[in-house]
């Protein structure tokens, strides 16, 4: 009885009045300390965000920090899931190396991108490896569940059914495992950004982490967070219209199942 609210996305007018809401307790937090140094308006900071844009900056740093999410999200990706479904399937290998991905999800996220840069170098590799290492075990984490999650009444349908390997991974394993998929992505875009961030606050030469470190040495309030939220828009943007599709796409199955069985 009642709808998930979870799974409901807001409305664009919903999420519009939502964001509004926001930027007005900005705008009175700003009036209330009076001091455009210590917290900017934000009319003044999207000044500094277009003329950051306009010299070409802003748009050079941004491709720079999505370029190095777009490839720590793919590796991360790629390795949660292999070792996420191996360890599910097998629960020999989960009592030997689960423990494996208790100690690398709980080592705090600092202490594997400094340990990077000691072992590889400051260079765009162990930037990359740093963040997609942190993010790897969570993934694994949640693959591990949705294939111990699997409904065992389908798994003896395939076996009387005689259904190869292939066929099951494709119509029993994969569609069950859409979900954890789904909020494995999710999770992980939010997740990775902001290491990424952290990476090149501590050892790049460009990107919007770089520029933070840059104009916080300055003590430039405005450009920190012209930038700052420069990147979270380009989030928000890639999360209500891509990944949330996505996630609806891949959920349809079961909302229609919950809805046949009401």
């Amino acid at each position: 009885m009642g709808k998930n609210v979870a799974n409901q996305a807001p409305s664009l007018p919903v999420l519009v009045l939502s964001i509004a809401a926001l930027v007005a307790l900005w705008q009175g937090a700003a009036w209330a300390t009076a001091d455009a140094t210590v917290m900017p308006g934000p009319v003044e900071v999207w000044r500094l965000m277009l003329s950051e844009a306009a010299r070409g900056d802003l748009g050079f740093h941004v491709l720079a920090t999505l370029r190095r999410v777009a490839l720590a999200f793919g590796l991360a990706m790629v390795l949660g899931v292999i070792i996420g479904v191996a360890l599910g399937l097998s629960p020999r290998a989960n009592r030997w190396f689960g423990a494996w991905v208790v100690v690398f999800q709980n080592i705090p996220a600092l202490v594997v991108i400094v340990l990077c840069y000691l072992w590889i170098g400051l260079n765009e590799t162990a930037a990359v490896i740093a963040v997609a290492v942190n993010k790897t075990a969570m993934v694994a984490v949640t693959l591990r569940e949705g294939v111990q999650a699997i409904d065992p009444r389908i798994n003896d349908m395939a076996r009387v059914f005689r259904m190869g390997r292939a066929k099951w991974v494709r119509h029993v394993l994969l569609p069950q495992l859409w979900p954890y998929l789904a909020v494995a992505m999710r999770n992980g875009v939010a997740i990775i950004w902001k290491l990424v961030l952290v990476v090149e606050f501590l050892g790049r030469s460009n990107g919007v982490g770089f520029q933070i470190h840059l104009y916080f040495q300055l003590f430039e309030t405005g450009y920190v967070l012209a930038y700052a939220f420069s990147f979270v828009a380009v989030m928000l943007v890639l999360e209500f219209a891509v990944l949330q599709g996505i996630e609806r796409r891949t959920t349809r199955w079961r909302r229609l199942s919950a809805g046949q069985a009401a």
